[in-house]
């Protein structure tokens, strides 16, 4: 399972809307656009188009992640993410948290949750994430004993320079890649058909080269002009 970032947007939106706003769920395409395209409480925003939401329901369902509800005359869409990653309460409230707002530290999380879900403290938020990031799952059922084998939902990314806590991200883009070059700067890459929001060194350095050129031939059009004005003086 590698989603994009249309479907992260669509399954983390119907997952925020079902906790939150409950009397108005399942959403309809119009309703689930809006959601998407939030001015709060997204990183980033996204400006998506009816066709764009569409074609990320259609693909989750093919997944099993989402559902169509038929028991009306608009056509409504529900997520499957609990049932089919055995997710309990805390874990689908930080992991939508994650799909919504991307890498963010536990304390961030904690102070973002209380509408999702609600935490006793930070200890609950690293358990959580603990759970999250390791091998295996607690089961969706009340018993927290009870455990399966799975692979990580989220990783921990390096420590930021000045930062206390490190930030968590989720995997359901594909695998994460981090490199902390020696200026401590923290370059992050997502492995898969889609290319990660932070440039590499090589596109760095490609537009770096690109603003010289750029600068380069501003300063022969300003020096041309220049020139034709002292020329223009003297006549």
């Amino acid at each position: 399972m590698t989603l994009d970032p249309i479907q992260i947007r669509v399954l983390g939106a119907l997952i925020e809307k079902e906790i939150t706003t409950p009397e108005n769920y399942p959403l309809s395409l119009n309703a689930l656009v809006n959601a998407c395209n939030q001015r709060s409480s997204r990183d980033p925003v996204m400006d998506l188009k009816e066709e764009e939401a569409r074609q990320g329901l259609h693909s989750l369902e093919d997944l099993g992640l989402t559902a169509v509800v038929r028991d009306s005359r608009v056509a409504k869409y529900e997520h499957r993410i609990r049932t089919v990653l055995n997710l309990r309460r805390d874990e689908t409230a930080i992991l939508c948290l994650l799909l919504l707002r991307g890498p963010q530290t536990p304390g961030e999380l904690r102070a973002r949750a209380d509408r999702l879900y609600s935490f006793d403290g930070l200890e609950g938020v690293e358990s959580t994430l603990a759970r999250l990031t390791s091998q295996t799952s607690s089961s969706a059922g009340e018993d927290p004993q009870t455990a399966r084998d799975a692979r990580p939902l989220a990783v921990v990314l390096p420590r930021q320079p000045g930062s206390r806590e490190a930030r968590y991200m989720h995997l359901l883009g594909g695998p994460v890649e981090t490199n902390t070059q020696a200026s401590g700067s923290e370059q992050l890459r997502v492995r898969g058909p889609f290319p990660a929001d932070a440039p590499s060194e090589s596109a760095q350095e490609e537009r770096m080269r690109r603003l010289e050129t750029e600068v380069a031939a501003l300063r022969v059009a300003v020096a041309e002009i220049q020139a034709k004005l002292g020329a223009a003086e003297s006549e």
